[in-house]
């Protein structure tokens, strides 16, 4: 009897140890998958603000391309950190 207790004590603990890495990922996913969103809003900001700014350029007839390589280059990095995530996310999920 006390063997049985001791193997069904185990598989309680593991199942629990289970569950418990479970829920980190489950939260750590959802942490990653926040920050892709916040990456994609300042990226909409900021395709946004170029939009305005070639076409006030374009109506002032000044377009100049290399006033918006910081912008192109501020966006650049951030979907180059959202495929970062996005890669973590898919590491987490193969872990289960």
């Amino acid at each position: 009897m006390s063997d049985f207790l001791e193997g069904l004590g185990q598989q309680v603990s593991d199942v629990v140890s289970d569950l418990r890495e479970k829920a980190e990922n489950a939260v750590e996913i959802q942490r990653k998958k926040s920050q892709i969103g916040l990456l994609n809003r300042a990226n909409d900001r900021d395709i946004r603000d170029i939009g305005r700014m070639i076409y006030e350029k374009f109506k002032n007839g000044e377009l100049m391309d290399t006033e918006y390589i910081a912008l192109c280059e501020a966006i650049e990095k951030r979907e180059e950190e959202i495929a970062h995530q996005k890669e973590a996310i898919a590491r987490i999920k193969e872990g289960n």
